[in-house]
């Protein structure tokens, strides 16, 4: 099982390389707004506060854009990813925008950070990818201080209620008669096949459900632990990137926030 995991983490991390190159150009990933930014930073306050030079972690950080929005905050921010093609380009966006924050190689799961050393550990689209996620939840309980704050964003990917499904036929349907502009492809049509064959032997590979990750990160000692399913600003804020049909179709998915505490 153990030789299982290592190969499909191998897998995860070579996905994720190959998609660095068109990673920002994908609504819902790149800021493309400042009605977006703000809206981002009014989820991060209501959960996490300002920075005021706390040390935030921020795992999976990808090309950091999360990492900006905490250092916009005042945070001292560190951003950890395994893909070295997706920490190029974060370290080269902090470099042009003036930002101090640090990036470096490394494992959500094996952080190899000292305990106790965060006030903030979060991440983002990152717990439905997860191959050990109680391992990975015990990890981070670990290296954040006594009453840190962990804040996970994330959603349930495989699981389309028939309301977003009909949407999204329709989308298909009128796209293809030419009345309807075709969104931009949220991930390289080559890359599909690789992505839905990871997506089918992670841990949630029925669908990451809050209420699911919420009991595992309570299984590793977080209390109390929080889900805050209204993302209807960001939402409406990343809206304006897609045609009416994808955009109603994303606000029906099943996304949500969930906030855990590390108890003193």
């Amino acid at each position: 099982m153990q030789g299982h995991n290592h190969g499909l983490r191998d897998e995860i991390k070579d996905y994720w390389s190959r998609r660095s190159e068109t990673f920002d150009q994908s609504p819902g990933h790149e800021i493309f707004s400042e009605e977006e930014r703000q809206a981002w930073h009014a989820l991060l306050l209501k959960h996490l506060g300002q920075g005021d030079g706390r040390k935030a972690l921020d795992l999976a950080s990808g090309t950091g854009v999360i990492s900006h929005l905490m250092d916009d905050l005042g945070y001292q921010v560190t951003g950890i990813d395994w893909s070295e093609a997706m920490l190029e380009r974060a370290r080269a966006k902090a470099k042009a925008r003036g930002r101090a924050i640090s990036f470096f190689v490394g494992d959500a799961e094996r952080t190899m950070e000292a305990a106790d050393t965060y006030d903030v550990v979060i991440n983002r689209h990152l717990v439905w990818t997860l191959v050990d996620p109680e391992a990975c939840f015990r990890e981070w309980f670990r290296v954040l201080k006594p009453g840190g704050r962990l804040l996970v964003v994330d959603g349930d990917f495989v699981n389309v209620g028939r309301a977003e499904r009909a949407v999204r036929q329709l989308a298909t349907w009128l796209e293809r008669a030419g009345l309807l502009k075709t969104d931009p492809l949220h991930a390289p049509q080559e890359l599909a096949q690789q992505h839905k064959s990871i997506l089918a032997r992670v841990h949630f590979s029925e669908g990451a459900r809050a209420e699911a990750v919420a009991n595992l990160l309570k299984k590793a000692g977080f209390a109390p632990v929080a889900i805050d399913s209204d993302l209807r600003r960001i939402h409406k804020s990343q809206a304006k990137n897609w045609n009416y049909f994808k955009a109603l179709a994303r606000g029906l998915q099943h996304r949500y926030a969930i906030v855990a505490v590390k108890p003193e």
